[in-house]
C-alpha cells in the first residue's frame, strides 16, 4: 500500500466499517445504485477510456465503467482492505480482464501522471483531511483534458435516512451530520464549497446538478431498521445507551419507516446528491 496521510479513515475502513460494508455490500449497492447511471453518463466514458475510480469500495462502478470501455480499463482505488477483497472476488467471477484494484489514499497516492481519460467516484471523496491537496493529485492523475465526476450527498435534511436516524434523537445521543469543512459524509455538502476546492485544484468548468435516487433500505420497515441502525451512526449512537432503550429506538424507527414501504414491502428512502463534473484544463497548470 502507498502513503496514508490519512490514518483516521484508514483505521475506520480497514476496521469494523470497512468489514460492515464489505459484508453488506449488496445492500449498499441496492441504497445507492440509482445513481450509477448518471454518474457514468457525466463521466462520458467511450470504449477505450483509462477510468480511475476513487473510494471504489467494493467496486460497482469500477466494473460498470470497465464494461462501458471494453477497449479500455477500469482501476478501483480505496483505502480499505477488505472492500478491495470484495472487489477483487467480484470482477474475478463477472470474467472482467480490464479491472485492476489498489490500495490507497487519493491524496498521497503516486499516480503517473496523465494516467487516466477520466476520474469518478460514488459517495468515495467526502473524507479527505485536505480535499484541495487530493484533487490537485487527482488532477494530476488525470491527461490534460481529462474529465472528473463523482456524486456527493447534498444537505443531510434532504436525505431521508438521515432525517429517519435524527428522528430519535428524544431517545438515543446522535451528533450532527453537517458538519461543513470536516471530513465525513457531507463535508462537501455545499455546491460553492465544491466549486471553491475544485477551482483551487485546478480544475475547470465545474457543475454542480442536485440529483435525486430512492434506494432500496429493506424488506420491509423492521428490515430496514436494523439495517440503518447498524451503520456507522446507528452502532455509534445505540453503543451509548442501555438495551432498554436500544429496543424503544429500533422500534420508534420501524414505526417512522413503515410510510416509506412500496406496495411489495420494500422501504425506500430519498437521496439526494451533487453530480459534480469538472475537467482537467488542456494547458494544465
Amino acid at each position: 500500500m502507498s502513503q496514508i496521510v490519512n490514518t483516521e479513515q484508514a483505521h475506520a475502513w480497514n476496521g469494523p466499517e470497512g468489514v460492515h460494508w464489505a459484508r453488506r455490500q449488496d445492500r449498499w449497492n441496492a441504497v445507492n445504485e440509482g445513481f450509477n447511471e448518471p454518474l457514468l453518463d457525466a463521466a462520458a466514458l467511450t470504449g477505450s477510456h483509462r477510468t480511475l475510480d476513487l473510494g471504489c469500495g467494493a467496486g460497482q462502478t469500477t466494473r460498470l465503467a470497465a464494461r462501458r470501455a471494453p477497449d479500455g480499463s477500469a482501476t478501483g482505488l480505496d483505502l480499505s482492505g477488505p472492500m478491495l477483497a470484495e472487489a477483487r472476488t467480484r470482477a474475478a467471477s463477472e470474467g472482467l480482464t480490464n479491472v485492476t484494484f489498489t490500495q490507497g489514499d487519493a491524496q498521497a497516492h503516486p499516480f503517473a501522471p496523465g494516467a487516466f481519460d477520466a476520474a469518478i467516484s460514488r459517495y468515495g471523496i467526502m473524507f479527505f483531511t485536505d480535499p484541495e491537496a487530493a484533487f490537485r493529485n487527482i488532477g494530476r492523475a488525470l491527461r490534460p483534458g481529462g474529465r472528473l465526476a463523482f456524486v456527493c450527498p447534498a444537505e443531510p435534511a434532504l436525505n431521508d435516512w438521515v432525517t429517519a436516524l435524527t428522528a430519535l434523537r428524544a431517545i438515543v445521543p446522535l451528533g450532527d451530520f453537517d458538519a461543513p469543512g470536516r471530513p465525513g459524509m457531507f463535508s462537501l455538502a455545499s455546491p460553492d464549497r465544491v466549486r471553491a476546492v475544485l477551482t483551487a485544484a485546478g480544475f475547470r468548468g465545474v457543475t454542480a446538478d442536485r440529483v435525486e435516487a430512492y434506494g432500496a433500505w429493506g424488506r420491509g420497515a423492521d428490515d430496514a431498521a436494523g439495517f440503518l441502525l447498524d451503520t456507522g451512526p446507528g452502532r455509534h449512537a445505540l453503543s451509548q445507551v442501555d438495551t432498554t432503550a436500544a429496543i424503544h429506538a429500533r422500534r420508534a424507527l420501524t414505526d417512522r419507516l413503515r410510510g416509506h414501504e412500496a406496495a411489495d414491502g420494500t422501504v425506500r428512502l430519498r437521496s439526494t446528491s451533487w453530480l459534480v463534473t469538472a475537467d482537467r484544463p488542456v494547458a494544465a497548470p
